[in-house]
């Protein structure tokens, strides 16, 4: 695949808020271009658009990884994108549990800590 179609599935599952401020804090920095470049290539434009997984699928591995790596801006991330993906609450949930069988207690602790934000921040926005 390639990098605009890349482009596009990143938009579609982090949501143009996100991407566009990424793009705009970014721009003129060679250092950020090209690391958003190789992102939409070879993340996005190349795994995210093989036919082998559905996306909530390939979100919910990405929750899973991200918990047990420690990887929590990530995660937060992740955790909209699963969200935009279809992955439930309760889908999380078991994921998260999940996590801290193989992972760690502590990982998962966080993990929920930061679904609930992003949940509690998603009620705010509706109202």
């Amino acid at each position: 695949m390639d990098r605009k179609e890349g482009a596009r599935i990143r938009r579609e599952v982090l949501g143009a808020e996100y991407v566009d401020g990424m793009l705009q804090r970014a721009a003129g920095d060679p250092l950020a271009e090209a690391f958003i470049d190789f992102t939409e290539e070879y993340c996005w434009g190349n795994v995210w658009t093989r036919p082998g997984l559905e996306r909530k699928t390939r979100s919910m591995l990405n929750l899973a990884m991200l918990t047990v790596l420690g990887r929590w801006h990530e995660l937060e991330v992740h955790v909209r994108g699963a969200i935009n993906n279809g992955v439930t609450k309760d889908e999380m949930k078991e994921i998260f549990l999940q996590t801290g069988v193989y992972g760690g207690v502590p990982v998962s602790a966080e993990a929920f800590r930061i679904a609930r934000a992003v949940f509690a921040e998603r009620e705010k926005q509706k109202v």
